[in-house]
Order: structure tokens, then C-alpha cells, then sequence
């Protein structure tokens, strides 16, 4: 064995030249056209995203593909390795810049802005205006009743943060070379995940047919459903990450000291772990 094999080389490895980034770009400039012909009410519009987002799955699984090749062939050495890392908690990092923005639109609103419009200056606009929270503004006269934190909320947090027990289990059954158990706590995780989806499903039909709580109800609605979609969507990304670990630990991928891509998932799932725990106290609960 060689030892770019195992993974004691000092060399860089320096991959093949790629076509995968031309195909991103392709997928990225056909659906932002896409999007704004669509917005635009051009009938091809929506076509175009469909085909940019086709596009874009083919490059992601044909890219990442490639990587997981190279990976399990062990041309990746420890500056490898360490790169990966830095580049996966830079992303975080910026993940938590994303949702500190949200956050902080969150807390101007309900700390600044409306007990601003609720003061002496501006009564002098919004005589009616009460300032409290929730609120829908002071323009808005649609009737609401804000989401609870007991019932689904509540659950959907036991939920999450067992899911996160359970990709720890996987994780040190992972180093302990514990296939089965890496398997089972990790088939668990992905299960408790996609449960979360579905109950957040329910949630927001409930919130708009029982509720009258949409996204156009005021600012209310729109900093709720902006902070929980998004944090929805990004459990959704996490359930995909770690329904592929799964795939590739059934197909013998992962050793005890090589296992990278697992880490990565674990740590963008525990980031949704903890962006929901703020999620249900600020949002639902106080």
C-alpha cells in the first residue's frame, strides 16, 4: 500500500481537472433566469427552475460522488482532512451569521421597533397602535392567534434533541467499529428528523387554518414563519446529509479513524439541535 493510500503522505492531493463546476453553474444561472422569468410571469420561467434544480441534483450527486471515491480510495491525507474541516466550520459559521440576522430582525422588532411605534411619537401616527407583542403592526387589521409553545412546539423539541442523543450513540458506535449499532442509532436519527418535518407540516396547517397565522399576517407571521421555515429547511437538508451517511454505512463505508463525512453531518445536525432550542424560546415561548 502506498502511502498517499494510507494517509500518511505530506503531498497535497491535487484532483483531476472536473467539468462538475461548469454543471453548477449551468444549474445556478438556469434557475435564478428561471426564478426571475417566472416572478416576471414569462411562461418558460418555471420550466427553467425545474431544469435548474435537475441539473443542480445531477452535479451534487455526480461532484459528490466523486469525492466519496476518492475518499474511500484513500488519496486524501491529513492536510486534506484538515482542510475539509476548516471548510465545514466555516460553513457553519456562516449558517450561524444567516440565522443571527434573522434573530436579531427578530429582537429590533419586539425590543425597538414596536415599543417605538407605541410611544408618544408614535401615537401622533398610529393613535390605535398598541404596543406589545405579538403584534401584527399598526397598519394591519387581520385577527390572530399566536402559536403556542405546549403541544407540537414542545414535542417537536423533545423530538430534535433526541435525535441528537441518538446520532451521538451512532457516532461513538461508529468509533468503537459497531456497524450495527452505527446502523440502527443512525437509521433512528434520520426517522426522528423526517418525524419533525411532518409534525411541522401539521403545524403550519394549523396555523393557517385554525389560526389565521400566515406569513402575511403582519410582522408577526413573517418573522415566525421566516425563522421556523428556514430552520425547517435546513432540517431538511440535514435529514438528506445523514440519510446519505446511512446509505454509505450500509454499504461499508466509515472506519473508526476515517470517517470525515460523518463528523460533518453530526455537526451541522447538532447546529439545527441548538438553532431550534433558540427557536422554541424566543419565538414560541417567551
Amino acid at each position: 500500500m502506498s502511502a498517499a493510500q494510507t494517509g500518511t503522505t505530506p503531498h497535497y492531493y491535487v484532483p483531476q481537472p472536473s467539468h462538475w463546476p461548469i454543471v453548477g453553474s449551468v444549474a445556478l444561472l438556469l434557475m435564478g433566469m428561471g426564478a426571475a422569468f417566472w416572478m416576471n410571469d414569462v411562461a418558460a420561467g418555471r420550466y427553467m427552475l425545474g431544469a435548474g434544480f435537475i441539473v443542480l441534483l445531477v452535479m451534487l450527486f455526480g461532484w459528490f460522488g466523486t469525492v466519496i471515491r476518492e475518499s474511500e480510495g484513500r488519496l486524501y491525507g491529513k492536510q486534506v482532512d484538515a482542510s475539509f474541516r476548516w471548510s465545514m466550520g466555516w460553513f457553519i459559521f456562516s449558517e450561524v451569521m444567516f440565522f443571527a440576522a434573522f434573530f436579531g430582525a427578530l429582537f429590533y422588532v419586539r425590543n425597538l421597533s414596536v415599543p417605538d411605534l407605541g410611544s408618544l411619537g408614535g401615537k401622533l401616527v398610529w393613535p390605535d397602535f398598541a404596543a406589545g407583542w405579538p403584534s401584527v403592526g399598526p397598519y394591519v387589521k387581520e385577527q390572530f392567534t399566536p402559536m403556542g409553545a405546549i403541544g407540537i412546539p414542545l414535542l417537536n423539541t423533545i423530538i430534535l434533541l433526541t435525535s441528537g442523543f441518538t446520532l451521538t450513540l451512532a457516532h461513538h458506535a461508529l468509533k468503537e467499529n459497531n456497524r450495527g449499532g452505527l446502523k440502527f442509532w443512525l437509521f433512528c436519527t434520520v426517522a426522528l428528523g423526517i418525524t419533525f418535518l411532518g409534525f411541522q407540516a401539521y403545524e403550519y396547517v394549523h396555523a393557517y387554518q385554525d389560526l389565521n397565522l400566515k406569513l402575511t399576517t403582519g410582522v408577526y407571521g413573517s418573522t415566525f414563519f421566516m425563522l421556523t421555515g428556514f430552520h425547517g429547511a435546513h432540517v431538511t437538508v440535514g435529514a438528506i446529509m445523514l440519510t446519505v451517511m446511512l446509505v454509505r454505512a450500509i454499504k461499508g463505508h466509515f472506519t473508526p479513524d476515517h470517517h470525515f463525512a460523518f463528523e460533518a453531518a453530526a455537526w451541522y445536525w447538532h447546529f439545527v439541535d441548538v438553532v431550534w432550542l433558540l427557536l422554541f424560546v424566543l419565538v414560541y415561548w417567551l
